[in-house]
């Protein structure tokens, strides 16, 4: 359940038990029920426009930039050539921004099913959805398992932004990522929090490891998700990877010059140094496979 009075928004959820994050609200600026999901996007008094889907918050203007920049550039800049990248899910246009940005990277296309959620951040979102504006970005309205059927060993990198759907996050997905990528190409998908869903975490990481034959977890802060924390999983082709160390590096003049407001290569070796207990519980489920 997840509530929308008194001037504020709270999102609860029974993936995080006995938590719950609130917003202050200003102004309901849209409401829909799509073909596939409920639309919200709201004006808060903290963190500017918030886009809401089912009750869960996906971004808010204040913080949306650290989700972004991270699942986007841990894995293109553990590539030594990311041209062609596609994005399964990120209908709001955030990881499209900060995808094309890099130098290296030619075509992005972006598979999202539902196409309200699109059209309402290219109105009510626009700082997020300019993406879909770049010329590097092709868009394709549809399931992003039939595209990928459909579409093998063409990608270098492939980086699902999507909420934790169920079959998303299981081995047959990871299996059908890995047809899609080109010799030696790269994943990302968000992986849920270790503090709030561990076993999400573990479940996660361990289908990953299963198809890749190197697999690791990734941390950034997004202080309007649960826990203020978000996590990722990386899988690579090829067995040489070494996801702590990036392979391109950019200058501070050409981070400015991208408008990186979170990214660096010093950020980007951190978000790999896990807590003790978050090591311990992948070792256990890297030991299960």
């Amino acid at each position: 359940m997840n509530i929308l009075k008194s001037g504020w928004f709270s999102e609860v959820s029974d993936l995080w038990p006995g938590l719950a994050l609130s917003l202050k609200v200003e102004e309901v600026l849209h409401s829909e029920r799509s073909q596939f999901q409920e639309i919200l996007v709201i004006k808060t008094k903290a963190h500017g426009r918030a886009l809401i889907l089912d009750g869960a918050i996906q971004c808010t203007e204040k913080d949306e930039f650290s989700y972004h920049e991270m699942i986007s550039y841990l894995p293109l800049c553990s590539h030594p050539k990311p041209k062609d990248v596609l994005i399964v899910g990120g209908g709001d246009g955030g990881a499209a921004r900060e995808i094309a940005k890099h130098p290296d990277v030619e075509r992005i296309t972006l598979v999202d099913i539902d196409d309200r959620v699109i059209e309402v951040c290219k109105e009510y979102l626009p700082r997020l959805s300019l993406g879909f504006s770049n010329p590097k970005v092709t868009v394709f309205v549809g399931d992003g398992f039939e595209f990928l059927r459909n579409h093998l060993g063409e990608f270098d990198v492939i980086i699902t932004d999507s909420s934790p759907a169920e079959h998303l996050f299981k081995q047959p997905y990871y299996e059908l990522l890995r047809a899609s990528l080109k010799p030696n190409g790269i994943i990302a998908s968000q992986a849920g929090t270790a503090w709030e869903s561990m076993q999400q975490v573990q479940s996660t990481f361990q289908h990953c490891k299963t198809v890749f034959p190197v697999a690791t977890y990734a941390v950034t802060a997004v202080p309007t998700y649960p826990t203020g924390q978000i996590g990722f999983v990386l899988g690579s082709l090829d067995s040489r990877t070494n996801f702590a160390e990036p392979m391109r590096i950019f200058s501070d003049e050409d981070l400015d010059q991208m408008e990186m407001k979170y990214y660096n290569d010093k950020v980007h070796r951190a978000a790999f140094i896990l807590p003790r207990f978050v090591e311990k519980e992948l070792q256990v489920a890297q030991s299960t496979n």
